[in-house]
């Protein structure tokens, strides 16, 4: 028996199922399937959500990890429901989707027509087997006064280095929204071992197949990942905010670049990796990819307390200078032609800003922006693929932001695998007057394993930079904790991620008074 047997080829293209969507002109509705297995064993989630709706997703998968993924070459309906309470008495909406083989049988459905400020519930069904029951909150009203948000940053989840405990702990903390700043896979060979800072250690779980090249692949990996049964809780919990770094495609990828790979053969990947990434998350329509290129920066608003800028500063960047070397620097750092934006997203970041009239000015992206001295002793060494790598696009926002007396910006990074608290200056070997904005940057769900309260690098960090406030090296998440006075955000970490059940306490608090850039303990 087939994964997937349908009564007959006449009946998939002319069949009436209840409900059922009119294809276009002349092509009616799409009988119902009869799954040989669970169609829905990649889980739901929720995102983007707006003061009338968010998107919902799923992907019908029997057999996740195979090609074809248990299903034919058709399309087929899916039913959804929102309601606004768990049982379903009360339904807000519903309506049917097609899940059609060219996006790998994925389902965005993006709904409108509903309450501001509020929670709801949503579920699929498609034949007879229907979904877990996920929840998400619409924004509050544009310009409304919103007196608090508690929402979550997380990313970085190797699925070979660690368990996603994390995710568990996250799915239980009745958060708003989440926001994720990328590496949700990463696209190396399976490996039985990780070699890091602490060393060689054992790797938990393991890849399957190779190096992810190819559709195929790349559909495989996401498979992989999301039938973790914890990170399927944290989607389901609340919706996400999700934006890409660099292992959804390749390691320190930027733009056009790939080290060692021609750029029209990089595209190709870069293509494959866009519609994956597409396929597998809860975005709008107006991400979808053109060819390798999406439009993952956008705006959006948590009434009048948060204006929040999700940047993508992968795609439109300029290749890291001194060959991406670590702890160094050279004449290429302050290259004028340097971006990490691009000239359109940078545009439109400075009228975002400058129109802003929120509490808080948010700029949720993927690399540090602090300049942090890296190398030891008396010579200057930066991470060059953060922004301390592009002195002149660093210097030019901060500067905006100074002019223009923009206020409480709150910058929230990850992508280093650890966890940091300080303040922004234009230039921080020689920081003048008060700082710019501040920034937090979250640790990782689970790359780099267990990890440790501080690495000695972390401790130097500490000592070389007076502008950085806080460092640690566990895994874990960040929440926030925001009010129109106070902006709080509170490192969550996990004693191990090696073996399931780590424990999870709150390693410190730091906040940000309005008006006021300092970064305090709380």
């Amino acid at each position: 028996m087939s994964a997937f047997d349908f009564l007959s080829r006449r009946g998939l293209l002319l069949g009436l199922g209840a409900g059922g969507a009119a294809l276009g002109t002349g092509r009616q509705a799409l009988a119902d399937p009869v799954f040989a297995e669970y169609p829905f064993q990649l889980g739901i989630a929720a995102g983007d959500p707006a003061p009338d709706g968010f998107v919902i997703w799923t992907r019908l998968a029997p057999r996740p990890l195979e090609i074809g993924h248990g299903m034919p070459s058709a399309p087929v309906p899916v039913r959804w429901e929102i309601a606004t309470d768990r049982g379903f008495s009360n339904v807000a909406r519903r309506g049917e989707a097609i899940a059609r083989p060219e996006m790998g049988h994925a389902v965005h459905v993006e709904v409108e027509g509903l309450e501001p400020g509020r929670d709801y519930f949503y579920r699929f069904t498609a034949g007879t087997e229907r979904t877990a029951t996920g929840r998400a909150k619409t924004a509050p009203a544009a310009g409304l006064a919103v007196a608090r948000a508690r929402f979550g940053v997380l990313g970085c989840q190797a699925y070979e280095q660690g368990f996603y405990t994390a995710h568990r702990k996250a799915a239980a903390e009745d958060l708003d929204f989440v926001y994720c700043y990328g590496d949700y896979i990463y696209e190396g060979r399976g490996s039985r071992t990780y070699t890091g800072s602490g060393g060689t250690m054992e790797n938990p779980r393991q890849h399957l197949g190779g190096e992810t090249y190819s559709l195929d692949d790349y559909r495989r990996r996401y498979a992989q990942y999301k039938m973790d049964v914890d990170l399927q809780a944290s989607h389901a919990a609340t919706a996400w905010f999700v934006t890409w770094d660099d292992h959804e495609v390749a390691n320190n990828w930027v733009g056009a670049f790939d080290d060692g790979v021609p750029p029209e053969v990089f595209l190709l990947r870069r293509q494959a990796a866009a519609q994956a990434f597409y396929e597998h998350m809860p975005l709008r329509r107006s991400a979808f990819p053109r060819g390798a290129e999406m439009q993952l920066y956008r705006q959006s608003s948590w009434g009048d307390l948060l204006d929040l800028n999700f940047l993508d500063t992968r795609s439109h960047r300029s290749d890291q200078p001194c060959g991406d070397a670590w702890a160094t620097t050279c004449a290429g750092v302050s290259a004028r032609d340097a971006h990490v934006l691009g000239e359109a997203q940078e545009v439109w970041l400075y009228r975002n800003l400058d129109q802003s009239r929120a509490h808080w000015k948010v700029l949720a992206q993927q690399i540090m922006m602090m300049d942090l001295e890296r190398k030891e002793g008396p010579e200057p060494g930066y991470n060059l693929d953060t922004w301390a790598g592009y002195a002149i696009p660093r210097q030019r926002l901060l500067d905006r932001l100074r002019e223009r007396r923009i206020g409480n910006t709150i910058i929230l990074t990850g992508d280093e695998h650890q966890n940091y608290a300080g303040e922004l200056y234009r230039d921080s070997r020689n920081p003048e007057g008060a700082p710019i904005a501040s920034e937090f940057v979250a640790t990782s769900i689970s790359s780099s394993g267990d990890g440790q309260d501080q690495r000695a690098d972390g401790r130097r960090y500490l000592a070389d930079n007076p502008f950085l406030k806080f460092n640690n090296a566990q895994r874990g998440y960040v929440v926030c904790d925001v009010t129109a006075e106070r902006w709080q955000t509170e490192f969550k970490v996990l004693d191990k991620v090696s073996e399931k059940g780590g424990t999870l306490t709150t390693r410190a608090t730091f906040a940000v008074a309005s008006g006021d850039a300092r970064v305090v303990p709380a």
